[in-house]
């Protein structure tokens, strides 16, 4: 695996970390959206009936996708973290180098503030 092949499986991990964050918003939105549907329950009429089970069945239908994508997501991290295992197992010195040149730019970034 090259230095090129390193870099794209970092980027999974970041971009599987905001993923993460942007599933776990979007449960609770819907967790949100339920409780606000499930408080419209004591306003009689058809018309809100209709609306709130409409609303419900297209939650329930969202739950569902978003485990799909999820069960997804998580395999595609743990590949992506199967990668990067094996390249510092294949290039130990390249990986030390890496981390210490981050570290560096961190420590840099860092002391200007």
């Amino acid at each position: 695996m090259s230095h090129k092949n390193a870099e794209h499986s970092f980027d999974h991990k970041d971009s599987s970390l905001g993923a993460e964050s942007l599933i776990s918003e979007f449960k609770s939105l819907m967790a949100d959206a339920e409780a606000l549907i499930k408080a419209a329950e004591d306003h009689p009429g058809e018309a809100i009936s209709s609306i709130r089970n409409k609303a419900l069945e297209t939650l329930a239908g969202a739950k569902e996708s978003l485990s799909g994508v999820e069960g997804k997501l998580l395999d595609k991290a743990k590949i992506a973290a199967d990668g990067a295992d094996d390249f510092v197992h294949r290039n130990p010195w390249e990986a030390i180098g890496v981390a210490a040149g981050l570290g560096l730019l961190i420590g840099l970034f860092i002391g200007r503030r």
